[in-house]
């Protein structure tokens, strides 16, 4: 039996003006073992007894739940694609949820992980698998046309432009 209905025979009884040990008497005759324990049938009966009439558990306080919803992923989806270099904290603060919730709609729902400082798709889309396919061709291109001089070169590509280092001196020209 829930808690509920033991409350509705304690509500009743008390308002049948029975006393606190009457109805522990009654109900662990009718309900033997599964009877609720002293305690909640003395709060129980003193709150009835003070006028209470609901039979539900009053609300508790504590945090509220939060709850993802398609609007909340795409305003963090915009934000991220704004300034891929936001913290979990300040979109946080940004949209008014906790951290927690940011990384699971961050992982979960627009599946990106953290890289270096950026947050990054895990899986790449159709543009950039194609763009993958043909630098990678393009590179397989200039490798076979030059074959030694490729491979002894490697490019490295920064803000300012690119940085050719000889591998075989270990220095940058």
């Amino acid at each position: 039996m829930e808690k509920i209905e033991y409350r509705a025979v304690i509500k009743f009884l008390t308002k049948q003006g029975k006393s606190v040990v009457t109805i522990i008497d009654e109900m662990s005759s009718v309900y033997c073992d599964s009877c609720p324990g002293k305690t909640m049938v003395y709060k129980c009966h003193s709150l009835f007894k003070k006028g209470r009439e609901s039979l539900e558990d009053d609300p508790r306080p504590g945090r509220n739940i939060e709850v993802t919803t398609p609007e909340l992923i795409q305003k963090v989806e915009k934000l991220v694609l704004d300034d891929a270099r936001l913290k979990k904290k300040q979109l946080a603060e940004m949209v008014g949820v906790s951290d927690t919730t940011i990384f699971k709609i961050l992982h979960d729902h627009l599946a990106m992980t953290k890289v270096s400082v950026r947050w990054v798709p895990r899986m790449l889309t159709p543009p950039l698998k194609q763009q993958r396919v043909e630098c990678s061709r393009a590179f397989l291109d200039l490798c076979n046309e030059e074959k030694d001089g490729v491979l002894s070169r490697l490019l490295l590509e920064t803000k300012l432009g690119f940085i050719i280092m000889n591998l075989s001196r270990n220095k940058t020209m």
